[in-house]
């Protein structure tokens, strides 16, 4: 049966003095089916961060408008768009003085398959009829602690250091991206793309309940407003990206009425 889709980008500035979160969702401009979803979460002081997640963006953007889906890989695009910020991010330094760094969650959509990659702590869900069925897993020193067996998941939501990051985009080191695909998309799976100041106030489960349960539109509204009243004023700035998958219903054909000759 076919697939329609229901997508919607938000933001909000939180309690902070600057928006240094960027988002897009950008379809291809020339093959039907085809778009690429991206969140950035900018670190840095003052306007630098904001700067970094408008290159990602940007980057992402350029190369994409540049993809040819029928010859090249979806990994490739996603890997090539993402070194090509942070070297652009780790560049503007000597123009601006600044420190800035990104991370970066980005997702491709073909015809039955996504593809997806991040750098950071910006995450992916994926869900199905609102089940969690797959999330990333943040470059964070407290997900290093778990998978380490030194610190219980319980733990890293109250821990000093929950926002350290390991890698970003923009850093000395070279940044470490993790990959995904799935190849089994069908009507009722969903996707979250979201900066940390959005999932840090959801589990999975209450998460792929509300996108399930509204349009992709009213879903992105009742996380935020949820967020920023979790928040109780100290809210981070807030990303996210929701696209929904559905059946399409078959077009009902208009009862035929005989005329009288």
């Amino acid at each position: 049966m076919p697939i329609t889709v229901d997508a919607c980008a938000a933001q909000h500035q939180g309690d902070r003095k600057e928006q240094q979160d960027r988002l897009a969702i950008l379809p291809h401009v020339h093959q039907r089916g085809v778009a690429l979803a991206v969140v950035a979460d900018g670190m840095g002081g003052h306007t630098g961060g904001a700067l970094a997640a408008e290159q990602v963006v940007h980057t992402a953007k350029t190369s994409f408008e540049c993809f040819s889906p029928t010859v090249e890989m979806a990994r490739i695009l996603l890997e090539n768009s993402m070194l090509e910020a942070h070297l652009m991010i780790k560049a503007s330094r000597f123009m601006n003085e600044k420190d800035p760094h990104s991370t970066a969650v980005m997702l491709l959509l073909q015809p039955g398959k996504a593809t997806w990659a991040h750098c950071g702590d910006s995450r992916l869900y994926r869900f199905r009829d609102g089940e969690p069925i797959f999330r990333s897993v943040d470059h964070s020193y407290v997900e290093h602690l778990i998978a380490t067996g030194r610190l219980a998941p319980e733990e890293a939501l109250t821990h000093p250091n929950r926002n350290v990051l390991i890698t970003s985009l923009g850093g000395k080191e070279n940044p470490r991206f993790d990959f995904g695909e799935a190849r089994d998309l069908t009507g009722g799976d969903s996707f979250v793309i979201c900066s940390d100041g959005l999932w840090a106030y959801f589990d999975d489960a209450e998460m792929g309940r509300i996108v399930a349960e509204n349009s992709a539109r009213r879903a992105s509204e009742i996380l935020v407003d949820a967020a920023r009243a979790r928040a109780g004023g100290g809210g981070d700035n807030l990303s996210l990206v929701i696209i929904k998958l559905n059946e399409a219903r078959p077009a009902v054909a208009a009862p035929v009425t005989a005329r009288r000759q």
